[in-house]
């Protein structure tokens, strides 16, 4: 079931134009949320901002917006049986929402934390201030390493993100986040994180991850609007592992803001 076009779907195909952009070259932008208490204004949900993102690329990209009503409406159907909507817009203005569940032993990961690993450079994610449908890079590095997340990095082993989020590190009674500046997702959650935090009057370093910094962290983690946050205890390079505390207690402060 799926929703395409102010239609309701029950079908596990979609028909495209064999010579649609979205399918020859990738081109939609997407979103992909959680719903809180099946509510679309719930303020985790956080509706407004997944589509001021998905308008701010339509516009940068000079594409027709959807009808947003239709978007809505969509949303609204498809979360009754999901808890997590993946929205895409086409270039001529047309949606796609398909529904699925939480990813497999969430709490678990977010409790105990998971392994990842240092991608191939050339794995960095293309137009990376937008979420387009060529998300093929994210996709290869997540899937070549063996591990349950990849770390992207840029030319020089500046880690940039996740294959799937925005990370965070602690330490000096400090979090640390790249800029967006280095080529990142602008992530709703990590918009989310500094808001609040900021709020607190918490200290937040945005600066390069370079590779002599995040040997200094004591704990790090990934977000995005789905898992909200998991911590990694174990990073794999190339010279070597990295070990981490995915129980430290600064990890109370942002799991925190997650509370319904």
């Amino acid at each position: 079931m799926y929703w395409y076009c102010g239609k309701l779907i029950n079908s596990k195909n979609l028909e495209l134009d064999i010579n649609d952009p979205g399918l020859l070259y990738g081109a939609t932008v997407f979103t992909t949320l959680r719903v809180y208490n099946c509510s679309l204004d719930h303020y985790l949900t956080n509706w407004d901002a997944h589509c001021d993102r998905l308008k701010c690329s339509l516009q940068t990209f000079a594409w027709t917006e959807p009808n947003w009503d239709f978007v809505r409406q969509g949303a609204e159907i498809i979360l009754q049986k999901y808890p997590v909507l993946r929205i895409t817009i086409f270039p001529d203005g047309r949606e796609w929402i398909l529904g699925r569940l939480l990813p497999e032993k969430l709490t678990q990961k977010q409790n105990y934390g998971i392994v990842a690993a240092i991608s191939q450079t050339e794995f960095t994610r293309s137009l990376p201030n937008h979420k387009t449908g060529n998300y093929l890079s994210a996709w290869l590095a997540k899937n070549r390493v063996k591990a349950e997340e990849a770390i992207l990095v840029d030319s020089q082993g500046n880690w940039l993100e996740t294959s799937t989020g925005n990370l965070w590190g602690w330490k000096n009674d400090c979090w640390w986040t790249p800029p967006v500046e280095v080529g990142i997702l602008p992530g709703i959650e990590r918009s989310h994180i500094i808001k609040n935090l900021q709020k607190r009057q918490t200290t937040i370093c945005q600066e390069p991850w370079t590779p002599q910094l995040v040997k200094d962290f004591v704990a790090i983690a990934y977000t995005n609007s789905v898992i909200e946050i998991i911590p990694i205890h174990t990073l794999q390079t190339p010279s070597g592992s990295l070990e981490y505390n995915p129980y430290h207690p600064c990890f109370l402060e942002l799991k925190g803001l997650f509370l319904p």
